[in-house]
């Protein structure tokens, strides 16, 4: 007898769709991941701020922007999350790319988790592994000093207990 999946509810990056779709698990040599992930998001389970769609759009492959917009609720509002988002951008200065032209969506995905008692999916690293980080705090950073729970793609794969 397997003990039961927790039922957590994770708020996904750009960088964890894009590694997913364009890198690392792509549909044509992974079709299993694709529909776990379906799964997840009717089941209301895999969610992104509307900045992560925004970013996708502006960056990423065609395919996965389709996906995107093939899947409409994985997509929570901007404005549902933008005040907790702003007040952990203001907590967390260094957060922000100095060099960003838009708008990010790390402080949103972050305030989705702790808005949803959820998990954060995101390919980022802490400050502390990179050799010379452009700035103080990436999403694990805030994560562990806020007390979110993040993971990487694979991690999510890992909790959900997905075997291929």
């Amino acid at each position: 007898m397997t003990a039961e999946v927790p039922a957590a509810i994770y708020a996904i990056d750009t960088s964890s769709l894009m590694d997913w779709y364009a890198r690392y698990y792509p549909a044509d040599v992974f079709p299993g991941i694709l529909s776990r992930l379906e799964d997840l998001v009717a089941a209301g389970r895999l969610v992104a701020p509307g900045l992560v769609k925004e970013e996708i759009e502006a960056v990423g492959p065609a395919g996965l922007k389709e996906w995107v917009d093939a899947h409409p609720a994985l997509i929570v509002p901007t404005g549902e999350v933008l005040a907790v988002a702003v007040a952990i951008q203001n907590q967390f200065a260094g957060l922000r790319d100095p060099k960003a032209e838009h708008e990010e969506a790390d402080a949103y995905v972050i305030a989705l988790a702790q808005q949803r008692g959820g998990v954060v999916v995101t390919q980022e690293t802490p400050a502390g592994e990179k050799r010379n980080p452009r700035r103080t705090h990436y999403i694990p950073d805030v994560c562990r000093e806020s007390g979110i729970a993040s993971v990487s793609f694979l991690g999510l794969m890992r909790r959900e207990r997905w075997r291929f």
